[in-house]
């Protein structure tokens, strides 16, 4: 577990300059003078202006084949993920400002002007949900004005930059009474210090493309450039830095792309690395996914989140730079993501303790973890792997993990959260698995951030065209890379429905290639260009049509939405015996409450024939948990309840005799929005 050496040695002799920022100065950048002078980068001016930049900046990554549309280009019109953005803005994003200010996330800042009497309040790492929901209101005012959110967090940001010191840090924890336990060898390992300031500069990059303010952004690049560069990193005069909790790593490459400074790259590598000048315990080595090379890793453990931020951040730094041994570490930590760690559902962590991965193949269903941010992380991690390649492989994960194992985690009327999403559940537990508070609430503003920030997901342009990657009613407005302008107009009732038609309508004729994905699970998938049927359409692919664009040109896309019954990898234990239900990218569960009275999900059995997954009709219930297709099954339950077995009794070969029953089976995403009810994903099986 010792760290390279010339990777360090190389780093050490990079000249770390503290030069600032081209960006304007933010409408409250009064606020902070006296904490230092404005970040002036006039010498590194980025090629795209602020609102053209995408989530993700790639415009001048030399790695990246594909590139960021931003997300005020694409509208989402009416259909399935308009109704969650509504509510996430409408409902989500209003009511956790006001359980944030409850739970004195801003008394912290104030209390260090002399405006509050309390104490400090909430964990560690309170600040970053500050900087989450800020950055969640940034990307939804790329969408739209929302004067009074804007109002709110404008007023929320100059609260903040208000208590920053003159030596640039900014940390309300580690404020006042704690400051002499600062980025100590202890703090870096546990006290989130740089996860905090990586969410206050995505924040602030978020804030600052969507209105050009870039307040925040130059309150979290004066924390870099006058208190972290000039005493933390590699040299024989600095401190070793821990990232801890990965995070700091990806928001400094993207601060790279918003500025320019190439340093930031340069401090994102040397974390990655890490510094053998401290000594770490292996075993936090092992939780915290850092403190060793990136690149020594074969395995996904530890900590869930932190393991899917570290692998963001590497991908990041490999799309500046190019480094193979990256690449090398990240594929091979993607196959083990794909073939050993992932729920079907697109989730990860199999272990509350720890909030973990497990062993290969430990996924565990009622105990699974599976936090919403780990979920998040996945679907990020997989956009910059799909960034670098332009393979459809990687968008197939967003896509799973999108619809199922993240869009479970905000219910339906987007005031109640899941931390942990498992993939099967009893109430008798007494846990309540939807809460409108965690005081850890780090997961209700990551998934506010995902969905303001949806619309930047959808398309990617590159050197010979137009990739589309998601599925909705939605309209592009946006130009090729040779600066055409060009519109793409979806209409689907995706992803109830596989039909999708394009229209497309470059502003002149134009020669490109327009690259649609066919979902992995889209086998007999078809496409009409104009009418005209294509060949060589392969699922899991990219298929990419090259011809002379005109205006009002049409593609349809035909997906077959066949329920399919999906098996585990035997060495899944839990799983041996069971079967899942899947249509289209819609993973289904069974909830009890669905099912006739006094039936238990315990006794249920699923009916496989030879027609697998034909047994089962779908129906499209418009005034049901917000509109979803249902799926109606004659299976079977026992006829004498395993409750009134005993725990143990002499093995037959007679197989217990089960009675026919309807079941209804409903979407994933949507469980646990009606009353206490037991629910599962994976439910055993007999053969008709």
């Amino acid at each position: 577990m010792t760290p390279r050496i010339s990777r360090r040695e190389f780093l050490s002799a990079v000249a770390i300059s503290s030069t600032a920022s081209v960006l304007p100065r933010g409408a409250y950048s009064a606020a902070i003078e006296d904490a230092g002078a404005i970040p002036d980068i006039s010498s590194h001016a980025p090629s795209l202006s602020w609102q053209d930049q995408g989530v993700l900046n790639l415009a001048n990554s030399p790695y990246a084949k594909l590139h960021s549309v931003p997300v005020r280009a694409v509208t989402i019109e009416e259909g399935f993920w308009s109704k969650r953005r509504k509510t996430n803005v409408e409902r989500s994003i209003p009511s956790m400002r006001l359980q944030l200010e409850q739970h004195g996330r801003m008394e912290n800042f104030r209390r260090l002007v002399g405006k509050s009497s309390a104490e400090q309040q909430g964990p560690v790492f309170s600040d970053s949900d500050i900087y989450k929901w800020s950055e969640s209101v940034g990307w939804a005012l790329q969408s739209e004005s929302f004067p009074e959110l804007r109002g709110f967090a404008d007023s929320m940001i100059r609260e903040v930059v208000a208590v920053q010191e003159p030596s640039g840090y900014l940390n309300t924890y580690y404020q006042g009474e704690r400051a002499r336990e600062r980025m100590l060898q202890h703090s870096q390992e546990v006290g989130h210090e740089l996860y905090c300031l990586g969410h206050m500069l995505q924040a602030g990059v978020a804030y600052y493309r969507a209105t050009g303010d870039s307040t925040l952004l130059d309150a979290g690049m004066r924390f870099v450039d006058k208190f972290v560069l000039p005493n933390y990193g590699p040299g024989p005069n600095q401190t070793p830095i821990i990232s801890g909790h990965p995070e700091i790593e990806m928001a400094l490459i993207e601060l790279h792309r918003t500025t320019g400074k190439h340093q930031y790259v340069e401090l994102a590598g040397y974390i990655l690395e890490g510094d053998s000048r401290w000594k770490i315990d292996p075993k936090r080595i092992i939780y915290m996914f850092c403190g060793i090379p990136f690149t020594t890793r074969t395995k996904l453990e530890g900590h869930a989140v932190r393991a899917m931020y570290a692998c963001c951040g590497a991908a990041d730094y490999y799309l500046e730079t190019g480094d193979a041994a990256y690449w090398k570490s990240l594929n091979v930590l993607w196959d083990d993501l794909i073939r050993r760690q992932m729920y079907i559902t697109g989730g990860v962590g199999a272990r509350s303790q720890w909030e973990a991965f497990g062993d290969s193949y430990e996924l565990p269903n009622a105990q699974a973890y599976g936090e919403s941010c780990a979920a998040i992380g996945n679907m990020m991690w997989n956009w910059r792997m799909l960034a670098a390649s332009g393979e459809a492989k990687f968008t197939d994960v967003i896509e799973r993990a999108l619809y199922n194992g993240i869009n479970s985690g905000m219910s339906l009327n987007g005031t109640t959260y899941c931390y942990r999403n498992p993939l099967a559940f009893d109430p008798a537990s007494g846990d309540t698995i939807r809460n409108p508070w965690y005081d850890v609430t780090c997961c209700p503003p990551n998934l506010e951030r995902t969905f303001a920030s949806l619309p930047g997901y959808f398309y990617s342009t590159s050197k010979d065209g137009l990739y589309v990657h998601l599925y909705d009613n939605s309209r592009l407005e946006w130009h090729l890379e040779d600066g055409t302008p060009l519109s793409l107009r979806q209409q689907t009732k995706y992803p109830w429905d596989g039909d999708v038609a394009l229209t497309l309508t470059p502003k002149k004729p134009s020669a490109f290639t327009l690259h649609v994905r066919i979902p992995g699970w889209a086998r007999n998938a078809a496409i009409k260009v104009n009418g005209n049927p294509q060949t060589g359409v392969e699922a899991g692919e990219y298929f990419g049509i090259r011809r002379d664009w005109k205006p009002g040109d049409t593609v349809l896309l035909n997906f077959p939405m066949e329920t399919e019954i999906i098996a585990s990898n035997p060495r899944v234990v839990e799983d041996r015996g069971r079967v899942a239900v899947r249509r289209g990218p819609i993973i289904y569960c069974m909830e009890e409450l669905d099912q006739s009275p006094g039936v238990a999900l315990a006794d249920a059995s699923l009916t496989m024939s030879e027609r697998l997954g034909k047994e089962f009709e779908s129906e499209y219930k418009s005034d049901f948990l917000d509109g979803v297709v249902v799926l109606h099954h004659r299976g079977g339950v026992f006829e004498t309840s395993s409750a009134e077995e005993a725990l143990y009794s002499p093995a037959t070969l007679t197989a217990p005799k089960l009675r026919p029953e309807d079941f209804t089976m409903i979407p994933y995403y949507v469980w646990a929005n009606r009353q206490p009810s037991a629910m599962q994903v994976w439910t055993p099986y007999v053969r008709a």
